[in-house]
């Protein structure tokens, strides 16, 4: 498992019509605060704040193509020749990580291959590597650029 030290939240967050809303800074527009949401929220500031990944290579929530079907990764970060580099699948804080939740981010890198996966609830956090033997699990989150 990987250890995440989030920073403290400083979101932009309003409440209108009886629903939270919270300001996608990266995005500039004003998102339904879900619980999965707030971990996308949450995951993004850590790698910006502590991890120092370029806020220019993040792209989150793009359609991608997977047979017949659309789907949408969760964060997927560039490395500085804008190849994809890292693919993170998030969930909300009350859904166990699970092999269903690997196989999920695992056929997205079938259209997009990338060298590193991670999946996080907010509260649990795993990642792998991609190898010449698969992919092979990590204990710590890359350095962008390294």
């Amino acid at each position: 498992m990987i250890s995440i030290g989030y920073p403290e939240p400083v979101f932009r967050r309003k409440e209108e019509a009886g629903k939270e809303y919270i300001f996608d800074a990266l995005r500039k527009k004003w998102l339904l605060l879900t619980p999965e949401e707030w971990v996308r929220q949450n995951f993004i500031n850590y790698l910006v704040q502590v991890m120092k990944y370029p806020v220019g290579l993040i792209a989150q929530e793009k359609m991608i193509r997977l047979g017949e079907m659309n789907k949408r990764f969760d964060i997927l970060v560039y490395d500085h020749s804008h190849q994809p580099w890292l693919m993170v699948e998030c969930k909300a804080p009350e859904i166990t990580l699970s092999e269903s939740t690997l196989r999920q981010i695992m056929r997205y890198t079938i259209s997009i291959p990338v060298p590193y996966v991670v999946i996080t609830n907010g509260d649990s956090c795993f990642g792998w590597k991609r190898s010449p033997e698969g992919f092979l699990a990590i204990n710590s989150l890359p350095v962008h650029g390294g």
